[in-house]
């Protein structure tokens, strides 16, 4: 790039027209910008920048109406215009900022809008052609061409010394600063942000799944239950390093714990078992002992009180014998009517208990139904752990109805937070849309709101051009009207000119008088004098057709006036308004306004939808939290269910054996108790038939045999000689009592079974009962420990499973998390492995600012002699500050290196001159190699001794090899005898202006 003319108006201190001829000040190669503080020398450095990019540097910019001159008229515009050349294509830049200008109609001021132009010099046919009139696409051309944003054309081409001496000193987060904006390092500093939310996305992935692995550890710890107790889970947070692997070890270890739980379960259950086999029978051993032994001693007992009465029983069968001597048969008889009646009375007795025996046990004997009697005595005396068991059962239906009711209750807050959450997506991304909705109308409000006042002004120039058209024409035909009107009366004006001039010789008659010479001819005799004719026109008539005249021409002479202010205006007005129709404007206007309305109202609700995003974000995490606490309680109480449908199952299979049939257990009971008694009494009705029959045999052979020695031949003829009386029948009656139970009493003594039950020592059914009792509930428990040990086993091995199957899953999310994790820390140089603790934009920054201190090396030590070196230090920085981004001077004179800020002010300048060079060069490499033909420094000379100043000239001086010129802003005077081209800056009262200076010579 090399600058050729920079023509400046109104800009600044400039108020007239000034022109800076490059060619001619880089003739030489250096060239200096002198003149007083305040003349305007920076100004030409800033008018060179805002040609280029629209904008004077960083420090100075200001709003576009306080780059005018205060010196320039009110009619000069402000305007700046750059001719340079870049590679082979020659460019003329021309801009006018936006400024005031007076009103052509009327008094104050309107604001003139920014322009910009755009020409290239064709050489083939000599002349400019425009390439464009737009803002953006000047500023994107010049861009391109330059390769550098305005910062860095700031940077290279105008080298700020200040600035320059300031980042020599500065600390490295200041130096990053400004190496960031020269090198635009965002795209690294967008690599770290970049991998820092892939790093937090892929650790909320592995963090959910270690919440998951939690999650069936818990279940696994309840489903192990006392088990899990003796080995805990040593990692119990999310995110902790081996988690996966410390959560399947663990399991293995609950369920081996288990397991030998269940085989210690089995073994307790196979002995309960047998112990409850052996209290059973042992039960009904000591029942049946018991009821021998009470047997037998009532027996005993008895037949010892019939012993005891035996004198009784002698005296009475000796007054039976009296009796029966006497009344023989009649006593037989009378015995063998009770028996038959006895008999008759035990059969009706029989059939009425067959009628509610079952058909099987109908003519069951009295032994039979004895044995049934005892078996159903024992099964009563068995249904006492039924009912505590049937207790047991209704407790565990009301604890699964309420665990059911809670499950109920968690499902319901899971099914809602889960539908919820499958929204969350797409609840996010309607809030982030709302809030890019808003943010998008927000820009576009502005646009619009800077679209809607020119469209309005055009609109208001539109209609003042119909208007003023209109009023054109009216005054296009007043004028017609007026130069029709002027010819006329100029016509009359001359006709009666020439009439009057026709008859003038009259009209000078008449003021002939005899002996008085003649104006005409001098003669004092007047013999003919000419008379006035018909039609003559006097000097009145002339004048009045002058006047009528004069006010015609007067009349047109405005009325043309009056239509080249029209004319003016409707220029005026169609250069503001366009080609475009005032019904077009109209419509743009109303368009732009609904546009730019519309864009309001949507950006007006963004804090609404920012605020709608908050409350979704909160309420997506007391969602996610209350639907996993959720999840972890269904869990733990899917496996209390489990156990208590194990143990309800196992208690109702006991129970329906038990129940037998019945509803209940207690119904079962009374049902035995009903056939206990039942199968008592038609025990006894057997035993009574038994016992009546034998009676009644006895009778009739007692009547038999009384009626044989009595001399009877049959008993039925003793019986009709018989004359009863009762105390006969009572005494037999008594007799045959006693020879009964004595018969009875002997019969019982005689049983083997009952005389060896009493030989036994005494039973005792109680005791046996409660060993019954106890290992009922041992099995009891045995079983319910036996089965809960098995469903942990199964419940175990799917949970195992189902660990398994997070951790395969879980581990390729581990492997990207840190991998993705690694590359964040590295980049943001919080990793172990980034030595330098270096985050990745500063590692760019620290190589650039390598080469920047190479390059700047090689001019540094010209200009100290050889002494210094700059030398670039990625030395850990202290605290938080930027590491890599160090800065020293080597001293040759004395071998160490020390800080650039114990330099001198010389020193510092002219290590900041090269570090800017050094700068400028890395920046036009990095820029893609554009030529930078002029360069700029601007102050810092006056600090140099004379020697330092020539190494520093020389070096300047050398950037002519790569054909480079260079112009130096400076106060010193020295400079003036040293540099021969010049650019004065003259500051005068009116405004300052340039004078250039070459070889001695100036202009």
């Amino acid at each position: 790039m090399r600058l050729h003319t920079l023509r400046i108006t109104a800009f600044g201190p400039f108020a007239a027209r000034q022109e800076v001829d490059f060619d001619a000040l880089s003739a030489g190669g250096l060239f200096l910008l002198h003149g007083p503080t305040g003349a305007g020398k920076t100004s030409v450095l800033d008018a060179v920048c805002y040609a280029l990019y629209g904008a004077v540097p960083g420090a100075r910019q200001s709003p576009g109406a306080a780059l005018r001159s205060d010196h320039a008229p009110a009619g000069d515009p402000t305007e700046i215009s750059l001719e340079l050349s870049v590679g082979d294509r020659r460019l003329e830049v021309t801009r006018l900022p936006a400024q005031p200008r007076p009103k052509k109609r009327g008094d104050g001021f309107v604001t003139e809008k920014a322009q910009s132009r755009l020409r290239e010099y064709d050489r083939q046919s000599g002349t400019w052609k425009s390439l464009s009139k737009s803002h953006q696409e000047i500023g994107e051309e010049i861009t391109q061409l330059l390769g550098m944003s305005r910062e860095q054309f700031c940077q290279v081409v105008l080298l700020p010394q200040g600035d320059f001496a300031r980042f020599l000193r500065a600390d490295a987060e200041a130096r990053g600063k400004l190496l960031g904006r020269l090198f635009d390092t965002r795209r690294f500093a967008a690599v770290e942000e970049r991998l820092a939310v892939l790093r937090r996305a892929a650790e909320t992935q592995v963090l959910a799944g270690d919440e998951r692995l939690l999650t069936l550890a818990h279940r696994i710890a309840e489903a192990a239950g006392p088990a899990a107790d003796e080995w805990p889970l040593p990692v119990d947070r999310p995110g902790e390093p081996g988690l996966a692997e410390a959560v399947l070890a663990w399991a293995a270890v609950a369920r081996s714990g288990v397991r030998e739980r269940l085989g210690i379960a089995q073994v307790s259950r196979s002995a309960a078992e047998s112990r409850q086999a052996a209290a059973r029978t042992a039960l009904e051993d000591q029942r049946e002992l018991a009821r021998l032994q009470d047997r037998f001693e009532q027996t005993r007992r008895r037949a010892g009180e019939l012993e005891a009465r035996r004198g009784e029983r002698a005296e009475v069968r000796a007054r039976l014998d009296l009796a029966r001597r006497a009344e023989r048969i009649a006593d037989a008889l009378a015995q063998r009517d009770e028996a038959v009646r006895e008999h008759r009375g035990a059969v009706g007795a029989r059939q009425r208990t067959q009628q509610d025996l079952p058909a099987e046990l109908a003519d069951a004997g009295a032994g039979r139904l004895a044995a049934l009697e005892r078996r159903l005595s024992q099964e009563l005396g068995a249904l006492d752990a039924a009912r505590r068991a049937e207790r047991r059962s209704a407790e565990i239906t009301a604890e699964r109805a309420e665990l059911d009711r809670q499950a109920h209750a968690d499902n319901e807050l899971i099914r809602e937070a889960g539908d919820w959450l499958a929204g969350w997506d797409a609840v996010l991304r309607r809030c982030q849309d709302r809030i890019d909705a808003a943010q998008d109308a927000a820009t576009r409000a502005e646009q619009l709101a800077g679209q809607l006042e020119p469209a309005r002004r055009s609109l208001a120039a539109a209609r003042d051009r119909d208007r003023l058209m209109a009023d054109a024409t009216a005054a296009e035909s007043r004028l017609g009207a007026a130069r029709e009107r002027t010819n006329t009366a100029h016509e009359a004006w001359l006709d009666l000119r020439e009439r009057r001039l026709r008859g003038v010789a009259a009209e000078l008659a008449a003021g002939l008088r005899d002996g008085e010479p003649c104006a005409v001819c001098g003669a004092a005799e007047h013999p003919a004098p000419a008379r006035t004719g018909a039609g003559h026109v006097d000097r009145a008539a002339e004048e009045a057709a002058y006047g009528t005249y004069t006010r015609a021409d007067r009349e047109r002479a405005e009325a043309e006036g009056a239509l080249a202010g029209v004319r003016e205006a409707v220029a005026e007005a169609r250069a503001g308004a366009g080609t475009a129709s005032t019904g077009e404007l109209a419509c743009l206007v109303e368009q732009v306004q609904r546009d730019h309305a519309g864009a309001h109202r949507t950006a007006a609700g963004m804090h609404a939808a920012r605020e709608e995003r908050d409350r979704a974000g909160r309420e997506h995490t007391e969602r996610t939290a209350a639907q996993q606490q959720a999840e972890r309680r269904s869990a733990a109480r899917t496996s209390r269910l489990e156990a208590l449908e194990r143990e309800q199952s196992a208690i109702e299979e006991e129970l329906v054996r038990a129940r037998g049939g019945a509803s209940c257990v207690a119904e079962h009971a009374a049902r035995l108790d009903e056939r206990m008694r039942l199968l008592d009494r038609a025990a006894d009705a057997v035993r009574a038939v038994d016992t009546t029959a034998q009676r009644l045999k006895e009778a009739d052979g007692r009547l038999a045999d009384a009626a044989f020695r009595a001399g009877f031949d049959t008993p039925q003829a003793a019986a009709a000689e018989l004359t009863g009386e009762s105390e006969q029948r009572l005494l037999q009656h008594r007799l045959d009592a006693w020879q009964a139970e004595e018969a009875a009493l002997a019969e019982r003594l005689a049983e083997e079974d009952a005389a060896g039950a009493a030989a036994r020592p005494a039973a005792d059914p109680d005791g046996a009962l409660g060993e019954f009792d106890a290992a009922e509930r041992a099995f009891l428990q045995a079983s319910s420990v036996l089965d809960a040990a098995a469903g942990r086993c199964t419940t175990l091995g799917r949970l195992s499973q189902q660990a398994a199957g997070e951790l395969t899953g879980l581990g390729p999310l581990r492997a990207e998390y840190d991998r993705v994790a690694r590359l964040a820390t590295l980049t943001a140089g919080t990793s172990a492995d980034n030595e330098r603790k270096m985050r990745l934009e500063s590692y760019v920054l620290a190589a650039r600012l390598e080469q920047v201190a190479a390059a700047a090396t090689v001019r540094l030590q010209t200009m100290s002699s050889g002494r210094y070196t700059l030398v670039h230090s990625d030395a850990r920085a202290g605290g938080r500050g930027r590491s890599g981004l160090g800065l020293h001077v080597l001293d040759s004179w004395t071998g160490r290196e020390r800080d650039t800020a114990t330099l001198s002010g010389g020193e510092t300048f002219f290590a900041s001159l090269a570090l800017a060079l050094g700068l400028a060069d890395v920046v036009t490499d990095e820029a893609g190699g554009v030529r930078l033909d002029t360069l700029f420094i601007d102050e810092g000379f006056g600090s140099l001794d004379e020697q330092t100043l020539d190494d520093v000239l020389d070096v300047l001086d050398s950037l002519r090899e790569r054909d480079r010129s260079v112009g130096i802003v400076s106060h010193v005077g020295d400079l003036r005898r040293r540099i021969p081209a010049q650019l004065e800056i003259v500051k005068e009262q009116s405004g300052s202006a340039v004078r250039h200076h070459a070889a001695g010579a100036a202009r």
